[in-house]
């Protein structure tokens, strides 16, 4: 209550410069909290980048530690480049689809030959 009651008292030109430093001092501790707070995000981001790098790093590590598993596995298995596999996938699932006719063809022929039968 003294405070309040030793503000009362002055004249209002002591007023204007207490409220005038009043609002300094409210400005320097708002730009301060401001920073402060900046500051902390700046570094939260940096840790959670830098976390997230030696995750992915950590995932590539093992990736390839499970491939060259497989690959010691499979000792006949010659790894090639991902253009050449997807080219051979591509000509085995041709091979399958012209095999898969060539069976349906068989398949009505066979069907109609019964139906000559009976």
């Amino acid at each position: 209550m003294g405070t309040l009651r030793f503000y009362y008292e002055q004249s209002d030109a002591t007023r204007i410069f207490v409220g005038r430093a009043l609002a300094e001092v409210v400005n320097e501790r708002t730009e301060r909290l401001f920073t402060d707070s900046l500051s902390w995000l700046g570094k939260f981001d940096a840790e959670q980048r830098e976390n997230f790098r030696q995750f992915a790093e950590e995932v590539m590590v093992r990736a390839q530690q499970a491939e060259a598993e497989a690959d010691q596995a499979t000792p006949g298995a010659t790894s090639s480049p991902a253009g050449s596999q997807a080219e051979d996938l591509q000509a085995t699932i041709d091979t399958l689809r012209a095999e898969i006719a060539q069976v349906r063809v068989a398949l009505q022929q066979y069907r109609t030959a019964a139906r000559v039968r009976a």
